[in-house]
């Protein structure tokens, strides 16, 4: 019963975290949810039949090793799925945005740069001498000044 419970625990609270936005809530979801899985395959494979194979020569009572190299199996490939999520995650990290920010106005709303965009446009605006807008004007000497 408590094996059962523990099934439904885990997979109740691996959907909910899929469903959110973020990706970190995302992949802990997908693991608690291969937790689930992974409880479900090794009680699929008789919980009552857990002696040892090679204990007294007699193999009627040993545990089924097919549900288990699956569960490791599954294990192996969980943690791969789990590292590639992982590298989605940090590779895009600000491009998760899909709608306009409530904060901003009506006509703002609807252009939104990223990071690397405002990166750009600083690297353009202090290339070609000019920030915000306004050229950068220096005195007739050439020392720099601001006049």
């Amino acid at each position: 019963m408590s094996l059962a419970l523990s099934i439904g625990l885990l997979a109740a609270a691996g959907v909910f975290l899929v469903l959110q936005r973020g990706m970190i809530r995302i992949i802990l979801g997908f693991v608690l949810l291969t937790h689930a899985v992974n409880l479900l395959i090794i009680a699929a494979g008789g919980v009552a039949r857990r002696d040892a194979p090679f204990s007294d020569g007699d193999t009627s009572m040993a545990a089924d090793p097919l549900p288990q190299a699956f569960v490791l199996t599954a294990i192996v490939i969980a943690f791969a799925i789990t590292v590639v999520l992982a590298t989605f995650a940090v590779v895009g990290r600000g491009d998760d945005d899909t709608e306009a920010d409530p904060t901003q106005s009506d006509g703002e709303g609807s252009t939104q740069g990223t990071a690397k965009d405002s990166a750009k446009d600083s690297a353009k605006d202090s290339a070609t001498g000019t920030s915000n807008g306004t050229a950068k004007s220096t005195s007739k000497h050439g020392d720099g000044d601001l006049g």
